[in-house]
């Protein structure tokens, strides 16, 4: 790749926003400073997907000045923690360069300095070691835009590994710098989409020591919000915000800022923002404990992809998030279910791609006294298996693991057809060939919808099971039902069928084998 063009700078920030997502909680174990309050791989995470959701939500085809803008923006409004707001700074210094151009070696120093200039206090061993040695690495690189990128992700990686070295905590608590960890993967992935590698997992290095994530919290205030002002009035508030308290880092531009701050009390910090100008999206943490009361109420959210499944989990009693047939639902949407469904809620992604998503919405949701569970539902069959033995009288945490012991019982496979050549587990695949996927793996090459489907439950139940439950789609074709029963009452007689309309746009058919 010789540009980084609009649709790179998407798969970029998705691609990012997931692998955080991925690696969230082992960066938060890392989470000892600025406070040890394990939060900071879950900000980074709820960062990037802000970011990311905002440009996929652009026309396909506005110019790279808008994409990156909005990219800058999405990372701005949506920045939670420390290190979070530091790496929207970043992105904001790589949007002002490469929204006029390809020159990542500027890109990448003007990151580096808006971030540092975002800080009060700068701490060497943070975030801003990491993102200054892959900027000043790079600087005299003699190469094409892939290997500048990979230098600099390279650099990130190493100066991450030199973060003990720099800040005492890090080395009493035996990590590295959780930010910095964060940021490594950021640039890594950015690495990733410039140079067409991929990797499924991006590393975090383990702590050497058993480290508390609550052990050096003080007592204090975490105090976040956006805020309207004039530019010129951001000066004097950084002044009076770095008298009353620590980790003070005010980003943004052009009458937007993000603001946030550790004080001993809340009130005055919120109220310095009124004298400087209009705070909104204010949100205060208390750091020495988090605890969660919210209202009565017990309640399921379920992610849906066609109108008959999202029908099945209604009647069930879900609320239900709608998705399209191979995307995800929006973080504001599945949040909004979250605190519709009530104070206790279980949420079944019912998708891989979906997971890290929910996981995200949970957290904010937590921060507003919901007590939430998402459950490792991979597909629709197993949301259904979950919410059959959902028992709102039961205790919620009895609730959530015979949800999920139900879900995990049930084997989930699907019929598709190829669109490509491509290599599978059961051979190579070309245009128009069905394929009869079984947990996820391509198990069946063949030429009838109907063929494959009995193939794929012939398998499924060979294994054991009482319970065949169909989800037909939009394309399946007349009939399919009839032909899996017929096959079950010949081959297996004490086995049923379930058959459901789901309308699905993406598979033929859904099997679940309980």
């Amino acid at each position: 790749m010789k540009i980084l063009d609009p649709p790179a700078v998407r798969r970029w920030a998705r691609l990012a926003a997931d692998a955080l997502g991925r690696a969230r909680t082992e960066i938060d174990a890392l989470n000892v400073f600025p406070v040890a309050d394990g939060d900071t791989g879950t900000n980074l995470h709820l960062t990037l997907l802000s970011a990311a959701e905002a440009v996929e939500s652009l026309p396909e085809d506005v110019d790279a000045a808008v994409v990156w803008q909005t990219l800058s923006y999405g990372a701005l409004v949506g920045a939670r923690g420390n290190s979070g707001v530091i790496v929207s700074q970043a992105l904001r210094g790589l949007a002002e360069v490469l929204k006029d151009g390809e020159d990542l070696r500027a890109g990448l120093l003007r990151a580096a300095v808006l971030a540092r200039e975002a800080v009060a206090r700068p701490v060497e061993g943070t975030v801003l070691s990491v993102l200054e040695s892959a900027a000043l690495a790079v600087q005299g690189v003699d190469g094409d835009l892939p290997e500048v990128a990979r230098q600099a992700a390279g650099e990130a990686r190493a100066a991450l590994r030199r973060t003990p070295g720099q800040l005492d905590v890090l080395a009493r608590s035996g990590v590295v710098d959780a930010g910095g960890a964060g940021a490594a993967i950021v640039l890594e992935t950015l690495a990733a989409v410039i140079t067409g590698s991929h990797a499924d997992h991006y590393e975090v290095p383990a702590p050497t020591l058993r480290v508390s994530p609550m052990t050096e919290v003080g007592a204090g205030y975490e105090v976040m919000y956006l805020l309207d002002a004039d530019d010129r009035a951001v000066a004097g508030l950084r002044d009076e915000l770095d008298a009353m308290g620590d980790s003070l880092v005010v980003v943004g531009g052009e009458g937007l800022w993000n603001v946030h701050v550790h004080v001993a009390e809340a009130g005055p910090a919120v109220e310095a923002g009124v004298r400087a100008g209009r705070p909104h999206r204010i949100r205060v943490t208390y750091l020495a404990e988090r605890t969660h009361t919210g209202g009565a109420g017990r309640g399921v959210v379920a992610v849906a992809a066609g109108d008959g499944i999202a029908a099945l989990f209604e009647e069930c009693g879900a609320v239900v998030v709608r998705r399209a047939p191979g995307g995800r639902p929006t973080l504001p949407a599945l949040l909004a279910a979250i605190r519709q469904a009530g104070a206790e809620v279980a949420v079944l992604p019912n998708d891989d791609g979906v997971r890290a998503v929910a996981a995200a919405a949970a957290e904010i949701a937590r921060e507003d006294g919901v007590v939430v569970s998402v459950l490792p539902t991979k597909a629709t069959v197993q949301g259904l298996a979950a919410l059959a033995v959902h028992d709102p009288l039961r205790r919620f945490d009895d609730d959530v693991v015979a949800m999920t012991d139900a879900a995990g019982h049930t084997r989930h496979g699907h019929v598709t057809v190829a669109d490509r050549e491509a290599f599978t587990s059961a051979g190579v695949c070309r245009p128009g060939d069905v394929l009869g996927l079984i947990d996820g793996d391509v198990a069946v090459i063949g030429d009838s919808v109907g063929d494959v489907a009995v193939t794929v439950v012939d398998r499924m139940v060979a294994g054991g099971g009482e319970l065949v439950t169909l989800v037909t789609g939009e394309r399946a074709p007349h009939g399919l039902a009839g032909l899996v029963e017929d096959h079950l009452g010949r081959t297996r007689p004490g086995v049923d069928l379930a058959v459901y309309d789901g309308e699905q746009g993406g598979y033929p058919v859904l099997i679940g084998v309980e």
